[in-house]
């Protein structure tokens, strides 16, 4: 039993880095990659005589050392430039169309040039008629401080 479990050890090896991409990509959470990657030179390894005691130490020492020194490094490359236009402070600046009258105590509402309706306030207390080009001044949670544009 134990020749024909060292006869197929780089398999098995091979059976673990599959199962941890698959694990990974059900899951996207960078948690079983670092398995995938350091099961990599232990399909190697478990060609030559080394005991399989220090293959699975081996294993164990690479996936911790794997996530420990390269997960932050990885999680900020995979996060730089996500946010872009999408970002809510790119409304700033934009403008948009009132589609129901701002006035000092009420709030109103106007459109973006995607299509999106946003509940808006004047920026100087002033009436804001329906159908008048504005501009969003800043953004405050989910209302636009806007004023007609000149």
């Amino acid at each position: 039993m134990v020749n024909f479990l060292t006869d197929f050890m780089p398999w098995v090896w091979v059976g673990i880095l599959a199962a941890s991409i698959i694990l990974e990509a059900v899951t996207m959470g960078l948690v079983s990659i670092w398995a995938a990657i350091a099961s990599v030179p232990l399909i190697f390894l478990a060609r030559t005589s080394m005991p399989l005691k220090w293959q699975i130490l081996i294993f164990i020492f690479l996936t911790t050392a794997l996530a420990v020194f390269t997960r932050s490094f990885v999680v900020k490359f995979l996060k730089s430039g996500k946010q872009g236009k999408e970002n809510i402070n790119s409304l700033d600046g934009q403008t948009v169309l009132c589609i129901s009258s701002i006035d000092e105590f009420k709030f109103g509402e106007v459109k973006t040039k995607n299509g999106v309706v946003w509940t808006a306030k004047s920026e100087d207390g002033n009436s804001i008629p329906a159908d008048s080009i504005c501009i969003v001044s800043r953004v405050e949670g989910n209302t636009l401080v806007v004023k007609i544009k000149n």
